[in-house]
């Protein structure tokens, strides 16, 4: 393998790594909530794994019918979680993969329709949305700095100094390093981390050895799918909630790759994220999504080429064929995953900060826009119970913090830059007709 493979390679898989966590932790949380089987646990992950490389490899192939061609990864949405334990809960978990097959079979019908939107998009509008994506992720951060939310070793100070340690490492990288070695600064302070972690006795080694070395693909491991209408309509407002994060996201590496996103590459998104998520329900998967975690690392290792996205899917397809390979990246302290997160959800904020320095601010509809998106994104993430009682079909809407805030921001971009417009020329008009009459 020559020099540039190999750098490619590496960039890849610490794109890899940046998603990891959050591709795992999904399948944990439901494959949990719903008692699966350690087996059944098992493959979920690993399946997840394969799903989630194979929606990133259609996303980045850009061709006349689907993929959006940009430096994006693909994940299993967090909006989906609650949905899906309630419709496994309630239906089963056969329920839960025909309202996927659905809802991604209904983003594929819509996409066309979906891309015309981009008018309401504006940067007031994704700069706030960006900015709220990184600032709803800090707490996630800081929880994996301190050990993992609910942990019995949360907030010892092995964990601070781990996760500082790598924080430091990786910024003194930037600093200092040149080249490859800056580009890929992320992966070798979490390399670096582990090793030290594993001189403190705080990596398990127990979870690679009980994963199998090789598993079989099968398609609708968990039964044939069944249809429950509330379970599809659930599901659908999901798919549409991702699509809304993913715009975002499509937005920000256009203009992090200087490249001006239109509604056709739009639409092709779309279309890839839907085809995705029915392959995520033949496969008993999950609903695919444009991670945001990986915005940051393309900002911060300033590669943005989609080879090392092709590289960073493939391992991922890989790693869903070989469940024992892929239990080595669990070895990854907490702690460790934490302090390389913060630069990188960091970036993300910072990048929404850039975005919006192109709004005009002396507007004050754009200031109320950003303040209430943003004000809306943090509170919700900060008490999410204050919708608690709230309807389920409505809860999707207002459980998440990124969602509620892009909503917010969505609504009020058209209130205050685009239905004042509208009203101002009718009144010109109705002025003009009494003048002539």
């Amino acid at each position: 393998m020559n020099k540039a493979k190999l750098q490619t390679l590496s960039i890849g898989f610490q794109h890899v790594l940046a998603m990891y966590a959050g591709a795992v932790v999904v399948p944990l949380i439901v494959g949990g909530a719903l008692n699966l089987t350690f087996e059944q646990l098992t493959y979920l992950i690993s399946i997840d794994l394969l799903a989630c490389g194979m929606a990133t490899l259609l996303q980045v192939w850009k061709n006349k019918f689907f993929g959006i061609g940009l430096p994006v990864m693909l994940g299993c949405t967090f909006t989906a979680v609650g949905p899906m334990i309630a419709i496994g809960s309630q239906h089963g978990i056969s329920a839960i993969y025909g309202a996927i097959i659905v809802s991604g079979l209904f983003v594929v019908s819509i996409s066309k329709y979906f891309s015309k939107l981009v008018r309401f998009f504006p940067p007031v509008v994704t700069g706030s949305v960006v900015m709220i994506i990184g600032l709803t992720l800090i707490p996630v951060a800081f929880n994996d700095m301190a050990g993992g939310e609910g942990s019995a070793d949360f907030g010892k100070p092995a964990n601070l100094l781990l996760a500082f340690g790598v924080l430091l490492f990786i910024l003194l990288l930037n600093k200092f390093a040149k080249g490859f070695l800056r580009t890929i600064s992320i992966l070798i302070g979490l390399v670096a981390g582990t090793v030290a972690a594993a001189f403190l006795g705080m990596v398990d080694f127990s979870e690679v050895g009980e994963a199998s070395w090789f598993h079989s693909i099968h398609p609708l491991y968990f039964g044939t799918p069944t249809f429950e209408l509330s379970a599809i309509l659930t599901m659908i407002l999901v798919a549409i909630v991702s699509l809304i994060e993913s715009t975002g996201v499509y937005l920000a590496l256009g203009d992090i790759t200087d490249r001006k996103v239109s509604g056709e590459d739009l639409e092709k998104g779309y279309r890839a994220e839907g085809i995705a998520i029915v392959i995520g329900g033949i496969f008993n998967a999950f609903p695919y999504t444009a991670y945001s975690q990986n915005v940051g690392l393309v900002q911060l290792t300033g590669v943005k080429t989609k080879q090392a996205i092709f590289a960073a899917g493939s391992i991922l397809v890989v790693l869903g064929f070989l469940p024992k390979i892929a239990a080595i990246t669990t070895l990854i302290p907490t702690a460790v995953l934490g302090g390389a997160s913060l630069a990188m959800f960091g970036m993300v904020i910072a990048y929404g900060i850039k975005m919006l320095s192109q709004v005009d601010f002396e507007n004050q509809g754009n200031l109320l826009t950003v303040a209430c998106a943003v004000g809306m994104g943090l509170g919700v993430t900060a008490v999410p119970e204050i919708f608690a009682n709230l309807p389920e079909s409505i809860r999707i809407l207002t459980d998440s913090g990124i969602v509620a805030g892009s909503m917010t921001a969505i609504v009020l971009n058209i209130l205050f830059n685009m239905v004042p417009a509208r009203s101002v020329k009718t009144v010109k008009r109705k002025i003009a007709e009494e003048k002539v009459s």
